[in-house]
């Protein structure tokens, strides 16, 4: 709470900055698209509320991401506390995801019997709980926001980075109020999922609707 993370986030969509930003209730969805070397990335961002109260809806917004940037005040250890907290939430959740991936595939194996028609759309339902369900890859990104309050600094540089390098994330310190480093942030964060993930070949980017559509079409062949 208080870390800053709407003000990234619109500094990067709108290039805006207000001293008194409002607190998120639950959560505000944003979208940027960046071209990078690699790929055009379409960004589809939840900003996530910080306070407590809101702390069990996170999971709905974040379970299938395909990268999360957990974000501290560098001028208050008590946020870097929770920011590890976040991660540690973050790392269980892709282990879950990987479990329930082995699971899956594991079941299909055993679909040989299954009729021809019906296996295609067990094998297109068990696809679509993939990619809804997690993505045990995640790219994660720890941020160390508010770099123009160095005269109040409580967490060292060096902190942040030696907790991010034991974690295998990215580390950055940013400010929203001056705009240093946060296009950089998005910049290397769109640079990794570019070469993480291979290229649509259709070039369509897949969004909320189409996923509902799809959602639709599992049960064409039950009922």
């Amino acid at each position: 709470m208080g870390t800053g993370k709407t003000s990234l986030v619109l500094r990067f969509v709108k290039g805006q900055f207000f001293h008194h930003q409002e607190a998120t209730v639950g959560a505000a969805f944003f979208t940027q698209i960046l071209s990078v070397s690699e790929a055009t990335v379409k960004f589809d961002i939840w900003d996530t509320a910080g306070q407590e109260r809101y702390h069990s809806l996170a999971p709905m917004y974040y379970r299938g991401a395909a990268a999360a940037i957990v974000v501290y005040d560098i001028s208050t250890m008590d946020t870097f506390a929770r920011a590890k907290k976040w991660v540690q939430e973050l790392q269980k959740q892709g282990e879950e995801d990987a479990v329930m991936t082995l699971s899956v595939h594991t079941k299909l194996c055993f679909l040989d019997t299954v009729p021809d028609l019906l296996l295609s759309c067990l094998v297109y339902l068990c696809i679509s709980c993939l990619i809804l369900g997690g993505n045990p890859k995640l790219v994660m990104a720890l941020v160390g926001n508010k770099s123009d309050l160095d005269s109040k600094r409580e967490v060292q540089v060096e902190e942040g980075e030696e907790f991010a390098q034991e974690n295998g994330m990215l580390f950055m310190e940013t400010s929203a109020k001056t705009a240093e480093n946060v296009n950089e942030l998005f910049y290397e964060i769109a640079k990794k999922l570019a070469t993480a993930s291979p290229p649509n070949p259709s070039g369509v980017t897949l969004n909320h609707d189409e996923t509902q559509e799809r959602r639709g079409k599992l049960f064409c062949c039950i009922g």
